[in-house]
């Protein structure tokens, strides 16, 4: 059968160790200091015409499958496990640290992607089952250097503290605004009541996210 991506996406790149990052254009300081967390808003990208090829040491007596990942406008084709979670997968194998392992259990949101644009627990979707599905993760919202809108107003607003929740819940709030332009606060809650938050950022992050539908219409 034909393959569901596009051709240019597919070409052979390079074994391990995993590719470095380009490097951001927006600088350290700036940036943490509205975060108070090394890149938890993500700011690389990779270019929607990069592919990749994982392999791995071949270990004797696991169980492997062949899949094609799409995340983030790439095509990544690697072995998984039956057992391998999207987010494993996304962290272990392909560098995209914005996801994070808290609850293990699908409660939290920290690990929050999107999945053809819905938001998706990524510690409890098996990776085999992603094939043929669009995966987001935070690092795709910016755009050379430049934050989203949804950055943006979470930095300026300061609606993060530890900053750990912080990926999950901006990538939650892009699948509402990418829905619902002119969201009410009473939706924005209900886009988040799936993403937790131990350092009680919500109120700001309510503020912030009615802001950003703002910029972003402003912006059209």
């Amino acid at each position: 059968p034909s393959s569901p991506f596009p051709p240019a996406v597919e070409a052979e790149v390079s074994d391990r160790p995993k590719p470095p990052h380009p490097a951001p254009s927006v600088s350290r300081r700036g940036f943490l200091a509205g975060l108070g967390a090394g890149a938890a808003l993500g700011v690389v990208g990779r270019s929607e015409a990069e592919a990749q090829i994982v392999r791995d040491p071949v270990i004797e007596g696991r169980v492997t499958h062949a899949v094609k990942l799409r995340v983030n406008g790439t095509t990544w084709r690697l072995q998984v496990e039956s057992g391998e979670t999207l987010l494993d997968v996304l962290r272990n194998r392909l560098d995209l640290t914005g996801p994070k392992l808290v609850c293990d259990r699908a409660s939290c949101g920290a690990c929050t992607v999107l999945a053809d644009g819905v938001p998706i627990y990524s510690c409890t979707r098996l990776a085999v089952d992603c094939e043929g599905v669009e995966i987001t993760t935070v690092e795709s919202m910016t755009d050379d250097g430049e934050l989203d809108p949804i950055q943006e107003a979470i930095v300026e607003h300061d609606a993060t503290q530890c900053g750990f929740c912080t990926p999950g819940m901006a990538v939650t709030l892009k699948a509402l605004l990418d829905r619902n332009p002119d969201p009410t606060e009473e939706a924005v809650r209900d886009a988040l009541s799936g993403n937790l938050c131990k350092c009680g950022t919500y109120p700001k992050l309510f503020t912030a996210a009615l802001d950003a539908a703002r910029r972003r219409r402003e912006r059209r």
